[in-house]
């Protein structure tokens, strides 16, 4: 729904949804551009209920799926955004104010990454490896910024600094190079400063840290 807001600010005539429980059979009926917005287990047999249309571009939002999924469609487009977007209307916030769009197949999809103002990465066949890119650099690192809420709270502090400071040491990364933004104890291999943290977490926390630890030599 995100994107259909975005798609509707931007000047686009946006159909009502097909929702769970209708059928989708003639969803593709009477429109240039026909999006799954489903679980991606759902997609290719929601695709295959669609009657197929001359013209009509049917399109999905999955990040590791391809265009088989999108059979027996003949116009075919992948369309996944770049972008965290963890409600409808900060989803379509954050497209309207254009983030990249890994696309493949029709060039309609391209259309609307670029309508957006967004930057268009043909991702093709690596789109499995492109998506485990973008879960890391967003689910994995908002993960990691959870334990930093823990671990602050357990000690009586803010996060807020903290998150200051992920900002600035994500902006050295973006700028030299992951490589060579890294800092810290575990980068210079100060084994007794490691030790100190361990003791001072929650076992619970020593598994998450630990693997940060061993990341980042």
């Amino acid at each position: 729904m995100s994107l259909a807001d975005a798609l509707a600010g931007a000047g686009w005539d946006v159909a009502p949804p097909v929702g769970r429980q209708e059928s989708a059979e003639d969803a593709a009926c009477g429109v240039d551009l026909c999006v799954i917005a489903t679980p991606d287990a759902s997609i290719a047999s929601v695709a295959a209920a669609i009657t197929p249309v001359d013209g009509t571009v049917v399109a999905h939002l999955a990040g590791s799926l391809g265009l088989d999924v999108l059979t027996p469609h003949v116009r075919r487009a992948a369309i996944h955004p770049l972008a965290s977007l963890p409600s409808r209307s900060a989803g379509a916030r954050t497209l309207q104010a254009g983030v990249w769009g890994a696309v493949e197949g029709d060039p309609l999809g391209s259309a609307v990454v670029e309508c957006l103002d967004g930057k268009v990465l043909e991702v093709g066949a690596n789109r499995p490896a492109y998506h485990a890119a973008a879960c890391i650099a967003a689910n994995h690192l908002v993960a990691l910024m959870a334990q930093v809420e823990r671990v602050t709270a357990a000690a009586g502090l803010p996060s807020e600094p903290f998150y200051q400071l992920a900002a600035g040491a994500l902006a050295n990364a973006s700028s030299i190079g992951a490589a060579s933004a890294l800092t810290g104890p575990a980068a210079r291999g100060d084994l007794a400063t490691i030790d100190r943290h361990l003791a001072a977490l929650d076992p619970s926390e020593h598994a998450l840290y630990n693997a940060g630890v061993l990341a980042c030599r």
